[in-house]
């Protein structure tokens, strides 16, 4: 599948994506408010039960409807705080995709976490070079806020990966959510755009990031450049690349504010999600499993307490 970024509409994903997507367990409703601002707000209402597997939740949001669906791995209890990965779905999709295409709710059952899966207004997040007007900054946040609360995932390791439309959004959450995420895991999703081009746009707290970009992919220029700035505002020192098998190269960096910047850079892959599990994005012989690196780095990094906003 060629999805094409910053020109709406694109192609639909593939029909077989249906037939990989697991059906929903259940589903809640009710009302929640953007909690940004100082207006008064609802309290939530919606109907989460928190448990294993799959679940549903609907809810209004300023002024919308917005969906998002948790699972929760074999075991899950809320006595015990679970690290929490919001993953991304491209454009046009919703988070079913998400799921098909990363199979991070098979690696949250071996590892033990917790996964949100968000749907984007009109099948697209406003992330930084398109797909929508919405404000899906405090949409994710208000998620987290849920999360932490009413599933009681641990605050100090919450997660943002995406693909494509879903990767740039991983970025710009990075950005605008100070003091959230732990980590970042964009796939084949860049660092661009007219805020990234600002000199003052990056994070006001730690984020580490772990990336993969494809050199056949036709955005991977654009990519290549948005990493590169990042590294140089936050005066990332970066070691000698590594070359893996599939020529691939392979950067880490540490950065002043303490964070680390880990990049994948593969040369024979289009816009992809490297090794995943389906859904129409994946490459299989890319040569390295984009969701074992990802949840390994998530895994190796922690948000430091006293952060939040």
């Amino acid at each position: 599948m060629t999805t094409r970024r910053g020109t709406p509409p694109r192609k639909a994903l593939p029909t077989a994506l249906v037939a990989l997507l697991l059906p929903l367990a259940a589903c809640g409703s009710g009302d929640d408010e953007d909690t940004s601002n100082a207006r008064p707000t609802k309290k939530p209402t919606a109907k989460e039960s928190p448990r294993p597997g799959d679940q549903k939740v609907t809810l209004s949001w300023k002024g919308e409807k917005r969906v998002y669906t948790v699972h929760a791995p074999p075991g899950y209890t809320r006595a015990r705080k679970l690290p929490l990965v919001i993953a991304l779905h491209p454009y046009p999709a919703d988070g079913r995709a998400a799921a098909a295409i990363s199979g991070l709710s098979a690696k949250a059952d071996k590892e033990n976490f917790l996964v949100v899966y968000p749907d984007g207004l009109n099948r697209g997040f406003n992330a930084m070079i398109c797909c929508g007007t919405e404000d899906d900054v405090g949409f994710i946040r208000t998620i987290t806020k849920r999360l932490t609360g009413t599933w009681n995932a641990d605050p100090d390791r919450v997660y943002a990966t995406g693909i494509s439309n879903g990767g740039d959004m991983s970025y710009k959450l990075a950005v605008e959510l100070p003091g959230t995420f732990a980590a970042v895991a964009p796939v084949s999703g860049g660092y661009l755009g007219t805020d990234a081009a600002k000199s003052t746009y990056l994070p006001r707290t730690p984020v580490s990031v772990i990336t993969f970009i494809g050199g056949l992919d036709e955005h991977y220029a654009g990519m290549d450049a948005g990493i590169t700035s990042w590294q140089k505002r936050l005066s990332c020192e970066q070691a000698k690349a590594d070359t893996l098998k599939n020529r691939i190269k392979r950067t880490t960096a540490k950065c002043r504010d303490g964070s680390d910047v880990v990049v994948y850079r593969l040369p024979e892959m289009g816009h992809s999600w490297p090794n995943g599990a389906g859904g129409g994005m994946s490459d299989p012989t890319a040569g390295v499993n984009a969701t074992d690196l990802i949840w390994d780095f998530f895994a190796s990094h922690r948000r430091e307490s006293g952060d939040g906003n």
